[in-house]
C-alpha cells in the first residue's frame, strides 16, 4: 500500500524544482508539514539532512528529521530521494523513504511521488494507519500536489487557496447541517406545529398535511446529501438561491403572519442565501486530490 500522487503541471522543470527542493516554499504548499528547516550542508557528496514539524492542533505538534538528495539526470529529467525518520512519541511514523520525480514535456512537467513508511504503537498503530492514517496523508499529499500546480499555473498563492478552501468548506458544510435539520426535526421527527400550521394554511385536505410536511422534510434530507456529494461542482451552492426566495415567497401568501416571528423564515432563509453565496464565491479554482493520479500504471 504505497502512497502514489501523480500531476501534470503546465510549467517549467526549473521553477517546480525551485518551489519543491527550496523549503522555505516547499512548506508554504504542502500541507503534510508545518516547517522544513535544512540543516547547514559543508559536503556536496553527502545527503542534505533537514529538521520537519507538523502542528497537529490544540498547541501540539509532531517533529521529526531527514535526508534528501536531489539528481539532475539532464535538462528533461530530475529526481529526488529522501528518508525521514521521528524520535518524537507522538508520531505514527517512525521511519520512512520515498521519492521525487520530475519529467519536462511539450507542455509541461509531469511530477510524481512514491513513499512508504513504518508505523510504531504495533498493532493498534498498523490498524489506526490502514483504516484511517494512510488515506488521509495520500489525500493530503494530492491536495497539496494540486494546490502546488494552481500556483505554478495559475499564480494562485497557496495560502489564499487555503483560505479560500476553508470559507467554501465552512459555508458548504453549514448548508449541509441546515438543511439536514430542517428536514430531520421539525418535520420527519417530531412534526412541528408550526410546521403543520403553515402547511394548513394551503389548499390541501387536512389528512395530508402531515404526508406533506413529512414530504417536504424527506426532500430537505435529500437535498443536504446533494449538496454533500456535489462537494467540488458550485454550481450546486447557487440551487439554494431559487428555492430559498419560493420559500419565502410562499410563506409571505399562505402564513405571513410567520414573517415577522422571532425566528422567522426571513432571517434563516436570507442566511442561507448569503452562506451560498460565500461558498460559490470561494469556490473558484480550489485545489482537489480528485485531480491527481492516485495509481501507480504498471508497467
Amino acid at each position: 500500500m504505497n502512497i502514489y500522487v501523480e500531476t501534470f503541471i503546465a510549467g517549467s522543470i526549473d521553477e517546480l524544482w525551485d518551489k519543491t527542493q527550496q523549503p522555505e516554499l516547499h512548506q508554504r504548499w504542502d500541507l503534510r508539514f508545518t516547517e522544513i528547516c535544512y540543516l547547514p550542508h559543508t559536503d556536496q557528496n553527502l545527503p542534505q539532512q533537514f529538521l520537519y514539524k507538523t502542528r497537529i492542533g490544540f498547541g501540539l505538534a509532531i517533529s521529526g528529521e531527514g535526508e534528501t538528495v536531489g539528481t539532475r539526470l539532464s535538462d528533461h529529467q530530475r529526481t529526488s530521494a529522501l528518508k525521514f525518520w521521528s524520535a518524537d512519541p507522538k508520531s505514527l511514523i517512525k521511519a520512512g523513504s520515498g521519492y521525487w520525480k520530475y519529467e519536462q514535456g511539450a507542455k509541461g512537467v509531469r511530477f510524481l511521488t512514491g513513499y512508504d513508511y513504518e508505523t510504531r504503537f504495533g498493532g493498534v498503530g498498523h490498524s489506526f494507519d490502514r483504516l484511517i492514517f494512510r488515506p488521509l496523508i495520500g489525500w493530503a499529499t494530492a491536495w497539496s500536489f494540486d494546490r502546488l500546480r494552481l500556483w505554478i499555473e495559475e499564480g494562485i498563492d497557496p495560502a489564499v487557496s487555503l483560505s479560500n478552501s476553508l470559507i467554501h468548506a465552512f459555508a458548504r458544510f453549514t448548508l449541509v447541517l441546515i438543511w439536514l435539520y430542517q428536514g430531520l426535526v421539525p418535520k420527519l421527527l417530531f412534526l412541528h406545529s408550526d410546521e403543520l400550521a403553515m402547511m394548513g394554511a394551503s389548499s390541501l385536505p387536512p389528512a395530508l398535511i402531515p404526508l406533506a410536511v413529512r414530504g417536504f422534510g424527506l426532500m430537505e434530507v435529500v437535498f443536504a446529501f446533494f449538496l454533500l456529494v456535489t462537494w467540488n461542482r458550485r454550481w450546486t451552492l447557487l440551487v439554494n438561491l431559487p428555492l430559498m426566495i419560493l420559500a419565502t415567497l410562499g410563506v409571505a401568501l399562505t402564513a405571513p403572519h410567520y414573517l415577522i416571528a422571532a425566528f422567522n423564515p426571513v432571517t434563516l432563509n436570507g442566511s442561507v442565501i448569503v452562506l451560498a453565496l460565500i461558498g460559490y464565491l470561494a469556490g473558484v479554482n480550489l485545489p482537489s486530490a480528485r485531480r491527481c493520479i492516485r495509481q501507480e500504471k504498471k508497467s
